[in-house]
């Protein structure tokens, strides 16, 4: 998927105005890689989860297909927009930008907009990702994400996709090792589900959904 500039399509303003819009000297994209947000102390979280919202309700389909088609902070920003609003026709391009894995940090969003999306398919987009990637234990890209997602779709959906990945010295564990030899800390199933549910909760709060 070659990466294109906004502008050579006709949309040089997106990143502007939803990638770097800054709150308290940060501009969005990394706040919301951070979590800065989810601190009860941090002083701006009002009026950044207040534009976050009314972004994501605006940004028309063409304007986040240009943030897609660009680089990791244009793309984190994207999904976030997708998944606050729920757009759940982007569905498949969050799927193939996950699996693709091209850049980094955006991972994580797309897997907090598959789960918002909260369906079965998303659930087997997940699958195939961890699939794919777990047995790869030389790489750290979104495996804990994509887990701590399918985590909770799981437990939406009455369903166990997770339950062959974390049994007792499967894919997961196995993974593990392979993070802690390369200086990664290691995450436990259930601090991946509270964290995904962190995020997906606060969206809830802010959305009335």
């Amino acid at each position: 998927m070659p990466s294109q500039r906004p502008e050579e399509v006709g949309y040089g303003h997106v990143v502007e105005s939803y990638v770097t819009r800054m709150y308290g000297g940060l501009p969005r994209y990394l706040v919301l890689n951070g979590g800065r947000f989810l601190g009860p102390r941090w002083w701006h979280t009002t009026r950044f989860t207040r534009h976050l919202i009314a972004d994501a309700a605006a940004i028309n389909d063409e304007e986040l297909e240009a943030l897609l088609g660009y680089e990791w902070r244009s793309r984190l920003t994207a999904a976030w927009l997708i998944g606050v609003d729920r757009r759940e026709r982007f569905r498949a391009r969050i799927g193939d930008l996950l699996l693709a894995s091209e850049v980094c940090y955006s991972g994580g969003a797309y897997c907090f907009a598959l789960a918002r999306f909260g369906t079965q398919a998303d659930a087997e987009i997940l699958t195939a990702y961890l699939d794919y990637y777990l047995p790869r234990t030389d790489l750290h890209y979104d495996q804990p994400a994509a887990l701590g997602a399918l985590l909770r779709l799981d437990a939406h959906l009455g369903t166990h996709h997770a339950t062959r990945f974390t049994e007792p010295n499967g894919l997961w564990d196995e993974w593990t090792k392979g993070a802690a030899r390369l200086g990664y800390p290691s995450h436990t199933p259930a601090d991946l589900r509270r964290w995904t549910d962190l995020h997906c909760d606060f969206a809830n709060g802010w959305t009335r959904t």
